[in-house]
């Protein structure tokens, strides 16, 4: 009898929040920071010449809410813009000391949390076999989500 995918997509969901809200709580805490910030300044850490429309594209969002996470993070001190000597219309994102400093505790703190919420349940070898198996689904081949219907006026 095949999985029940609704029922995997369901609890894909729910863990999904359980493990976001747990990451969340425990940067806030520990670091006063959230997920999204730090998935932020990894992204900013590991694209070379990363801008502000590859952090969007690297989580997923909107340039303009890349921006507001960038405006977030300078405030903090955590990362700057640098004149793009390629293109001056846009700007280089770097982590400053102090941001690679702070990644660097939250990627500890996260560690410490994803391990003692799944460290019970899975083995090291389902760790290692489901995050492969979430690589693959996450790759360029992998099929697409399809696209939005177009939108039309309501009634049609």
């Amino acid at each position: 009898m095949m999985t029940d995918l609704r029922r995997l997509l369901s609890d894909v969901g729910r863990v999904h929040a359980h493990l976001v809200v747990a990451a969340n709580i425990r940067l806030r805490n520990d670091l006063d920071l959230s997920l999204i910030l730090v998935e932020s300044m990894t992204v900013i850490a590991e694209v070379d010449g990363c801008r502000t429309h590859d952090l969007a594209a690297g989580l997923g969002m909107t340039s303009g809410g890349a921006s507001k996470l960038v405006d977030r993070l300078s405030a903090l001190g955590y990362c700057r813009r640098l004149p793009n000597p390629g293109d001056r219309r846009s700007s280089l994102l770097t982590l400053t000391p102090a941001g690679r400093r702070r990644l660097a505790q939250a990627g500890q703190a996260l560690n410490e949390e994803l391990e003692r919420l799944l460290g019970p349940v899975l083995s090291e070898a389902q760790i290692t076999e489901f995050a492969r198996a979430l690589r693959a689904l996450r790759a360029p081949s992998a099929p697409a989500a399809p696209a939005a219907p177009p939108r039309g006026p309501p009634g049609r």
